[in-house]
């Protein structure tokens, strides 16, 4: 597919530059250029949800049926980048990016006409129950139960790394509702309110000293049948579909470049130890520059993988995901040289929607030390690095 801008591409381009820069405010800028982690803070992501929503932009990859935008591979490229360099908060993406697909392509027309217009809204949040204390990458060890009694299930089992539980008030679980199949076969995927008798959410402190996850624990949740999505124990492939939309639909390389900015700026700010400005120095400035190309190498990359997906994540996404988290790495890398003395400092107030108070040292460089602790979660995150390369060897090299 041709990425270069015909006529229609830069209107549609010039459309969406002008709607950031008129919806943008400056706290919600400001949110999103001080980003700790893929998610920005909950406050700023649900404003900003609302603004596009009123717009009809809150979900692009949704037909237009069910409030999409029906925009071309091209139109969803220019939206996600501008959208970055813009400084625009993120989405949370369980109910949007995640959920929303799984419904509209698994989903009853019910659960479709109940579930949709409350995730574009925002009246729904969702969270994501996959991870449990002794499954995270190899989710086919989940042990969480769900056994049939008459029109429900009955739950059973915990959650862990469950991103926002604290502030959901819906999540979506596997769940094993066979156990005496092969692990794949025996999983359902089930949709639970947060507010049942017998969920408990527990924040979880990250070194950061964020509450950004949380373990959910369910004892004898009672949840209707109608709340399976897909058949009794089609969990599996269920689930992996919604991975493959987890892994892609992200603008890593927008989100890196992003990054790469933050660093430029900052290099012109802070001194070596020598006395001199980053932006001078030559072995900074080629380490910089090796960024910049495994940065337009991942751009191509990318672009490659949304043209010929064309909606329809499949395992290249793995590829894009193992490429885009561990570049991101090597930049948050990069970008603690700069912050010299006041690298320890985690100024966590600063960093919150609205914030309008004092801080130390340079405003660029208040998130850095932040979104280094929390990005080295991100080659595990939706599956591990090493689980993403297993993929990429099996389904797309055929080893």
């Amino acid at each position: 597919m041709d990425l270069a801008l015909s006529a229609a591409d830069i209107a549609f381009r010039d459309e969406v530059r002008e709607f950031l820069k008129q919806s943008l405010t400056p706290s919600l800028k400001r949110s999103g250029d001080l980003m700790t982690s893929v998610f920005s803070n909950f406050e700023s992501a649900m404003a900003w949800q609302a603004i596009l929503a009123e717009k009809g932009w809150a979900a692009p990859d949704w037909p237009v049926e069910y409030g999409g935008t029906d925009w071309t591979v091209n139109q969803k490229i220019i939206y996600l980048k501008e959208s970055k360099r813009a400084g625009a908060p993120s989405l949370l993406p369980m109910g949007i990016q995640m959920l929303g697909p799984i419904l509209i392509r698994y989903g009853t027309e019910a659960q479709k006409h109940e579930l949709l217009p409350r995730i574009l809204s925002g009246e729904d949040v969702w969270c994501q129950g996959y991870s449990e204390p002794g499954a995270g990458s190899d989710l086919a060890s989940l042990k969480m139960r769900a056994v049939a009694d008459g029109d429900d299930y009955i739950l059973n089992g915990s959650k862990i790394w469950t991103s926002f539980a604290h502030r959901s008030n819906k999540i979506f679980c596997l769940v094993k509702t066979d156990v005496d199949s092969k692990p794949q076969a025996g999983i359902s995927f089930i949709l639970v309110d947060l507010d049942s008798a017998g969920v408990t959410v527990a924040p979880i402190v990250s070194i950061d000293g964020e509450v950004e996850q949380c373990q959910v624990f369910f004892e004898d949740v009672r949840v209707s049948k109608d709340n399976l999505v897909g058949k009794e124990n089609q969990g599996w492939e269920v689930a992996k579909c919604l991975l493959e939309f987890e892994r892609g639909g992200y603008c890593y390389y927008a989100a890196i470049e992003k990054q790469l900015a933050q660093v430029r700026r900052l290099a012109a700010e802070e001194k070596t130890a020598e006395g001199w400005f980053y932006e001078l120095d030559p072995v900074f400035s080629t380490r910089l520059a090796e960024l910049e190309i495994e940065k337009l190498a991942l751009e191509f990359t990318e672009n490659r993988v949304n043209c010929l997906a064309e909606g329809k994540p499949g395992a290249l996404t793995s590829l894009v995901k193992v490429a885009g988290t561990e570049l991101s790495q090597k930049v948050d890398a990069l970008a603690l040289e700069l912050r010299g003395t006041h690298l320890p400092l985690l100024q966590n107030e600063a960093l919150s929607y609205g914030f309008e108070g004092g801080f130390i040292g340079s405003e660029h460089g208040l998130n850095i030390m932040n979104a280094y602790l929390n990005n080295r979660a991100s080659t595990i995150y939706g599956g591990s690095a090493e689980i993403q390369r297993n993929i990429m060897a099996k389904q797309v090299l055929g080893l």
